[in-house]
């Protein structure tokens, strides 16, 4: 008797488990939709390291030029050339023991920079 009631149920929930004929064109079409979101989520992920790498570059400021003492946050033409103009440096901080930029100047980029 449970098995004349467990037999119709289980090939009821089979048949709902069966897959749908697909014809190779749609099956075409979603691979190329899903290959073509993985290249594009591949791209951003990958350009995400790009911008990370850049922001943990540290500018060394015994050998850096103006430019790139420019793209220091609040690092201006006047600071990029008084730091020039006060090389070299034993250690970072010295730029504000030497009074070359102020105390929040360096805090803005303390950890963007090095003196080797």
């Amino acid at each position: 008797m449970r098995f004349a009631v467990l037999l119709p149920l289980a090939l009821i929930a089979f048949t709902g488990c069966t897959p749908h004929d697909r014809s190779p064109d749609e099956i075409r079409e979603r691979t190329a939709r899903a290959t073509s979101t993985a290249a594009r989520d591949a791209k951003a992920a990958a350009q995400g390291v790009v911008e990370g790498l850049k922001q943990q570059r540290t500018i060394n400021i015994n050998r850096a030029s103006a430019d790139d003492l420019k793209s220091l946050p609040g690092i201006d033409d006047d600071a990029a050339r008084r730091i020039i103009n006060h090389r070299p440096y034993t250690d970072s901080d010295d730029l504000v023991k030497r009074h070359v930029i102020s105390r929040a100047e360096y805090d803005r980029i303390a950890g963007k920079i090095e003196a080797r």
